[in-house]
């Protein structure tokens, strides 16, 4: 599908499947609604699938990987030979997301979107728009042709997986000098000051904090960035993996998929896929508050609560993950709970 055709195929959730799960969820043998958000997200999965009796099969998390051309500033720890390094490892089980992602069954699918230099490894999917992106404090970091181009990887990637069975999703990224790109698109989207939404990302000091806000600030001035069209955002100042992401986002929603975002930079993929397709935002369920300095702002702007609060900022999908397994918690109950009528100590009444 091409982004428009994804956007034209989004369809608003089926509400009879919603009505009926949540009055079945009143059936069962607890006080009402006692499971709160577990509950909300059983019912929502049921209007996202069209089914009255919703069950999640087969989880994936999809990690676009992509270099990002700033690091030629100096804004960030490691060289961008670690991007392919950790996208690799992942096709190993060495990676973090890969180790976590172990705890719910879920299948971890690296995508090289734009790493600098080719990946050999046939783990990896291979579906490279251009090797990097440009440097952003220079010029645009790529054509809106090139962005788009990027998204439309990640509606064919969430395609594939539909066919192959997958039915729950989650979001991650690997991409040295990523976090400097997500501040950017931050303090545009957000019209918030670069200090406020930027971090230090993987380990920078004080003083390199302050020249990667300077760097991030000529970037969105030598760009004339435009607030108001999220494409002109995100091939200005943004990156591969993070129109990758935004590519997730609208393909789960046109292919009816739950999809969890992860953290800060899946989170501004999320604000993007939502600014482009606003119908796609019920589809997106975010797993944690990353600990960056814009992660609540982003996840207010967005209008949605995280379901885990611990202090995470790695990256990869790690907090997406965690949010299959609060799925799993929920379908556990929904099943497996007797009825009012089961357990034989009468039902609850909904008051006033």
């Amino acid at each position: 599908m091409t982004l428009q055709e994804a956007i034209d195929k989004i369809q608003p959730l089926d509400k009879q499947a919603m009505d009926y799960t949540h009055a079945r969820w009143n059936t069962l043998g607890k006080p009402l609604y006692s499971l709160g958000r577990l509950e909300e997200m059983v019912t929502q999965f049921a209007g996202i699938y069209r089914d009255s009796a919703p069950r999640p099969k087969k989880k994936a998390v999809i990690v676009m990987a992509a270099d990002n051309g700033v690091v030629a500033e100096g804004v960030t720890q490691t060289g961008q030979d670690v991007t392919k390094t950790v996208t690799e490892n992942m096709t190993k089980h060495n990676a973090t997301i890969c180790i976590l992602s172990g705890m719910s069954g879920a299948d971890v699918f690296p995508v090289d979107v734009g790493i600098v230099t080719d990946c050999d490894n046939p783990g990896v999917l291979n579906r490279k728009v251009k090797y990097g992106t440009d440097n952003m404090a220079k010029g645009p970091a790529m054509t809106r042709e090139e962005a788009i181009q990027a998204i439309e990887v990640g509606i064919s990637v969430v395609e594939d997986l539909k066919e192959k069975g997958y039915d729950l999703l989650a979001t991650g990224e690997m991409g040295i000098g990523n976090t400097t790109t997500s501040s950017a698109i931050c303090s545009v989207l957000l019209d918030q000051s670069v200090e406020k939404v930027t971090g230090k990302g993987a380990g920078l000091t004080s003083k390199d904090l302050e020249h990667k806000i300077e760097v991030i600030k000529q970037s969105i001035a030598i760009n004339q960035v435009n607030p108001d069209d999220p494409l002109d955002v995100l091939s200005k100042v943004g990156g591969l993996d993070i129109a990758g992401m935004v590519g997730c986002y609208i393909g789960a929603a046109a292919c009816q998929i739950p999809i969890f975002i992860d953290g800060f930079i899946s989170s501004v993929a999320a604000l993007l896929a939502v600014k482009i397709a606003p119908q796609c935002d019920p589809y997106l369920f975010p797993s944690h508050c990353s600990n960056e300095p814009a992660g609540k702002m982003l996840l207010d702007a967005l209008h949605k609560q995280p379901y885990i609060l611990a202090n995470m900022c790695l990256g990869e999908g790690t907090g997406a993950v965690m949010g299959f397994t609060i799925a799993d918690y929920a379908f556990k109950a929904y099943w497996e709970l007797p009825s009012f009528e089961q357990t034989n100590f009468g039902t609850y009444e909904e008051l006033d």
